[in-house]
């Protein structure tokens, strides 16, 4: 299951955005160190596609997949010394499997800024270099230990100490350890280290109502961008408003649909977060569909369709035979799994196929 942590500094509305995105009430009042303890949601990934496909085959239940939200007290500078509980704040971080920046892009007399002025880039660098901190740390304690194994001669010691060193070169340069360039076969070693700064992240700027729906007005929103540009290019900034995401969690369908239309929107913008935090990780959404019941569900980006089989069961992928395979436009067309069979457009995939975005599968298997 797909974890993402909501962090950020004090008051820029991460707490808001949990409420809207759970519904589950997490306190939010202004004042820093609101959130203590992290509060933790599950949160159904909103698609169209499994919403038409349990209509058409007519399914007891509807299973869509899920993402669990965590909302992870806010950091202040000093946190990777323990300033601000930091310590605490920093290990609920190296739980997660990917990290929602939320950067406050509004001006409200009424809410205070814990730095005394509004500036998402400079919250940004703030948080960004406690987690660099806090990582640096880290990686030097295991380099001091993994020396002394490394001069003994064991093999594994010395592969550790090889992206150790690496790590350690980007992280005193101030640059996040997911640049670090690593072999396939050195990727799980670097996941072993637990770092802050190596899980994928998505900027999520909290704007105000007036600068929906895409922030282009919003300055502090386009010397964000401007600045992710540079230093981070390819890196997503997803505008929010946690206010009107908040209202918008009240409202029943009918009236949230007329609420959207009103301000120009097609869609929450926590839709758009979600999908986006699958594309950061790259994920793909395949089906299963029957008289029982309709389900999603998530596999990574490439994977072969045994693997998608294991997501389902465990005998599933051990026993792999075939998948009887469709994609969902060409389903919508036919209508049914019946006539997709009857009209020969029912696909039969070994097992180095690689699952598609939007797959409808039929496994079978034998153990």
């Amino acid at each position: 299951m797909l974890k993402a942590g909501i962090v950020g500094l004090p008051n820029v509305g991460k707490s808001s955005l949990f409420n809207a995105l759970t519904a589950q009430g997490a306190p939010s009042e202004n004042y820093p160190f609101c959130t203590v303890e992290p509060n933790v949601g599950m949160v159904e990934v909103p698609d169209a596609r499994l919403d038409r496909i349990f209509e058409l085959v007519a399914a007891r239940a509807r299973l869509p997949t899920v993402v669990q939200f965590v909302d992870i007290a806010g950091l202040v500078e000093g946190a990777s010394e323990g300033e601000g509980l930091g310590n605490q704040f920093l290990a609920n971080i190296r739980e997660v499997d990917a990290v929602v920046h939320v950067l406050r892009c509004f001006e409200d007399p009424d809410i205070t800024h814990v730095l005394g002025k509004v500036d998402p880039v400079q919250d940004r660098e703030i948080v960004n270099t406690e987690l660099a901190l806090a990582d640096l740390a880290s990686v030097e304690r295991r380099l001091e230990r993994t020396a002394k194994k490394a001069k003994s001669g064991e093999p594994e010691a010395k592969r550790e100490m090889a992206v150790l060193e690496r790590v350690h070169a980007l992280l005193a340069e101030g640059r996040p350890a997911r640049e670090v360039e690593v072999s396939p076969e050195e990727r799980p070693l670097l996941r072993s280290f637990q770092l802050l700064t190596a899980k994928p992240v998505l900027y999520l700027a909290n704007v105000a109502e007036g600068d929906l729906p895409d922030g282009e007005a919003n300055p502090h929103l386009a010397r964000l961008r401007e600045v992710l540009a540079r230093e981070e290019p390819g890196s997503e900034v997803v505008p929010v408003c946690s206010a009107i995401e908040a209202e918008l969690s009240e409202l029943p369908d009918a009236e949230r649909i007329e609420f959207l239309a009103d301000l120009g929107l097609t869609e929450p913008g926590l839709h758009r977060l979600i999908r986006a935090t699958y594309r950061l990780l790259g994920l793909v959404t395949f089906f299963t569909a029957g008289e029982k019941e309709a389900r999603a569900w998530t596999v990574r980006e490439g994977a072969r369709a045994p693997e998608a089989a294991g997501v389902i069961h465990s005998d599933f992928e051990r026993g792999f035979i075939r998948a009887e395979t469709i994609g969902y436009e060409e389903f919508q067309r036919v209508g049914s799994l019946k006539a997709a069979k009857e009209q020969g457009v029912m696909r039969s995939e070994g097992k180095e196929y690689t699952v598609r975005d939007g797959d409808i599968m039929l496994f079978r298997f034998n153990v």
